[in-house]
């Protein structure tokens, strides 16, 4: 692999949550990322899958530094965003850009599609005269499957996918070499998710960005990443190239979470074999000793109370966090 854009190490993301009643409270950590490392390398996509709740927004988030983080380091192009400056963050904030989940939510109902486009151009690039930043953004446009007519309508004058194409088009205008995607095909219907999926895979191609894949539906992360990286309880339980992990998941939630895909041909889907995991997700205020899977694991031992597991090569490229990755 190349040398990476982005080199998270031992990232950590606590909320301090008050707990209990009376006047006086106890304020406790909630580890919603504990403790995360990843590279990415120029032209990858890693995608980030896990339960709702495991900490894959939180992450998306803390590297672009629209979190506070509470402990590691977030390095870009060599520079540690952690410890940087807001004067040094603002240099960088046109290449690091992001494509939110709700479509709809994230677009201000009172400016146009035009103007939601073309304020990252205005930000960045106050020089630039109306008629550059006009031409700017219907170039953008097209380039999202927009028609440029389209313009000077509002936000509650799209459709749900259209909006998204909007919030896309407003993330890549700046051309940037890194773009999280938070989910942003979950709230869409399932016709129109693929068409917003390979809209982002040939973006990705044109303007030879990074991406940050976060999702819950494997299937679509199958199709888009390279690498993927499985959460579960804002620990990394598994991580390695997109062929290697679903050909051969090692980690027992790795493998629950795949048995949950679903297989098009009905009579492969009833015979395929199913893990079923057991009871609930355990609160991030009170996560279990060791191993924080263990507490649904069939294959929990004494040592996974007693130890956490630490990440371990497989094969080359793919690690495993696990104790009993090897039975």
């Amino acid at each position: 692999m190349s040398k990476p854009l982005l080199h998270v190490r031992d990232l950590k993301v606590h909320f301090p949550v008050r707990t209990g009643g009376g006047l006086i409270g106890e304020y406790r950590p909630l580890k919603a990322v504990d403790g995360v490392s990843l590279d990415l390398a120029p032209g990858e996509t890693l995608g980030i899958v896990g339960e709702s709740g495991c900490g894959k927004s939180t992450l998306g988030r803390a590297v672009l530094q629209l979190l506070p983080v509470t402990d590691g380091s977030v390095v870009w192009l060599g520079q540690d965003l952690a410890a940087s400056d807001k004067a040094a963050l603002k240099a960088v904030r046109q290449n690091m850009q992001i494509v939110f989940q709700d479509p709809l939510a994230s677009l201000d109902p009172r400016m146009t599609a035009g103007d939601i486009i073309a304020e990252p151009v205005r930000n960045f690039h106050p020089q630039l005269t109306r008629s550059e930043v006009k031409a700017r953004v219907k170039t953008m446009m097209d380039q999202v499957g927009l028609l440029p007519s389209m313009v000077n309508r509002y936000p509650h004058e799209f459709s749900g996918g259209q909006c998204q194409r909007i919030g896309i088009a407003r993330a890549m205008i700046l051309g940037p070499k890194l773009v999280v995607c938070d989910e942003p095909v979950s709230a869409l219907d399932v016709s129109i998710r693929a068409q917003v999926i390979n809209l982002l895979m040939d973006l990705q191609q044109q303007l030879n960005l990074s991406m940050l894949f976060i999702s819950h539906d494997l299937s679509v992360v199958r199709h888009i990443s390279h690498r993927v990286l499985v959460l579960y309880l804002g620990r990394v339980m598994e991580a390695g190239p997109q062929e290697s992990v679903y050909a051969a998941p090692r980690h027992p939630y790795t493998q629950a979470l795949m048995s949950a895909v679903p297989i098009p041909d009905p009579d492969k889907e009833r015979a395929k074999p199913r893990v079923i995991l057991q009871a609930d997700p355990p609160s991030p205020l009170d996560p279990p000793s060791g191993c924080v899977f263990r507490t649904r694991c069939a294959k929990a031992t004494d040592i996974c109370a007693q130890k956490v597991p630490q990440e371990e090569l497989a094969v080359p490229g793919h690690s495993v966090a696990c104790h009993h990755w090897r039975t």
